[in-house]
């Protein structure tokens, strides 16, 4: 199963495919994935050891149609319920938890769908992730965009409308180092109202940093919490250290973030336990940190360039929706943002139920809004994308479909004073 993954290497030097090779066939050959690097910080924190229990114990074929209707007559959902609710003996109620999950969600947040849009500013990376089109073995067209390139990618963005932006990088500190992500955020505050960052784990003084840059809030995809599983897919880079990551939205809250944000990459290994350890993971940093903003991801795995196979395993529509909705059941006041990696039927459906959040207009790829959004042909070379996304539709459609179908689309609802 693990050699599906695997990217194109014709382009690699010997030296290159030589070690590549030895990552991907020689364990010993791969540092401890569990042991902190010298320049990471370690903070003192029993969540991680709490949701490591709560997932390594979590029997879903165990769970009852009981279980589950127990589950959905209760008030308030409890850790137990929502495990019950995560099991494939939930399934064949997935219309009651749609229709449980969309009170929820009206009651917390009404009939709004917030929208955003990624610009990815870097595309240089040193890990060796074996699903991801950034990774370093992956022979794509690298770039970096310059201050000038950012800034006129971000006036075409705002132009467009959108408030709120999420700004991404490759994971690669020699490329996009913290300071070139500051100067980014920095830029970004005078377009947009809400700034998000998706970039490599830092330490709780970098976050700081970037918090005063004019960043809000930070995401972070664990990809797995399956220690073992995320051993066999992440075999070089500092991303290899599980445990850093792990703790990467505590040290941002301790840095001053208004809010973070988990997930789990589909697909990549069992996704109920994954589900499970996502959320839990959510659920105790916020009663630890009670002033947080707390949201979810829930993106699958999409083919990437020079390997059109990966595809999500046992995750189909249905199983996510389940996912999604159990979310809302157990963390009825938590953002849930629904990426463009899905159709566009099924975002237009999942935020009539339980999605606050979801991005328009996007790519993926480096310096290319100017063509995606205006047909105009660029003459620099562009950097290649992350990965394939399915729903592509601009902000001026998404913002119709969702007010056809009777909700709200909200650009910002923050008032800075």
């Amino acid at each position: 199963m693990e050699n599906q993954f695997f990217v194109d290497s014709k382009h690699l030097s010997a030296q290159a495919l030589e070690r590549k090779h030895r990552l991907e066939t020689e364990p010993s050959f791969r540092s401890n994935h569990m042991e902190y690097l010298p320049d990471m910080e370690q903070i003192s924190s029993d969540i991680r050891s709490r949701v490591l229990s709560q997932m390594n114990a979590y029997d879903y074929s165990g769970y009852t149609k009981e279980d589950v209707k127990a589950a959905l007559g209760h008030e308030t959902c409890s850790v137990e319920d929502f495990k019950a609710l995560l099991s494939p003996a939930a399934e064949p109620y997935l219309e009651e938890m749609a229709e449980r999950a969309r009170l929820e969600t009206g009651r917390h947040f009404g009939n709004t769908v917030y929208l955003f849009t990624p610009l990815y500013i870097a595309n240089y990376c040193e890990n060796y992730c074996v699903y991801c089109g950034f990774n370093c073995y992956n022979h794509i067209h690298r770039m970096i965009l310059t201050p000038e390139q950012m800034e006129h990618e971000m006036k075409i963005i705002a132009d467009s409308g959108m408030e709120e932006i999420l700004i991404l990088t490759g994971e690669s500190r020699a490329k996009s180092d913290v300071h070139y992500i500051g100067e980014a955020c920095k830029l970004a505050r005078n377009y947009f109202r809400m700034v998000g960052l998706e970039i490599y784990p830092l330490n709780t003084n970098e976050y700081r940093y970037l918090h005063n840059c004019g960043a809000d809030y930070v995401t972070v995809f664990q990809e797995t919490y399956d220690t073992d599983k995320y051993e066999t897919l992440h075999l070089a880079g500092h991303k290899r250290v599980w445990p850093y990551r792990f703790d990467a939205q505590e040290r941002a809250l301790m840095g001053g973030m208004r809010g973070v944000a988990f997930s789990a990459l589909l697909g990549l290994s069992d996704f109920r336990k994954d589900a499970l350890a996502t959320a839990l993971h959510a659920y105790y940093l916020q009663k630890k940190y009670p002033h947080a903003e707390i949201s979810l991801s829930c993106p699958r795995l999409r083919p990437i360039i020079h390997n059109q196979t990966i595809q999500p395993l046992d995750v189909g529509e249905k199983q996510l929706c389940q996912i999604i909705c159990a979310y809302r059941i157990f963390l009825p006041f938590a953002g849930i943002t629904v990426s463009s990696r899905e159709s566009a039927s099924f975002r237009n459906g999942i935020v009539k139920i339980a999605a606050t959040k979801i991005s328009a207009g996007v790519s993926t790829g480096i310096g290319d809004h100017e063509s995606k959004y205006t047909g105009k042909e660029k003459d620099t070379v562009q950097g290649d994308e992350q990965f394939e996304i399915d729903d592509s539709r601009s902000l001026d459609v998404m913002y119709q479909d969702i007010a056809k179908e009777g909700l709200q689309p909200v650009l910002n609802d923050y008032l800075y004073v």
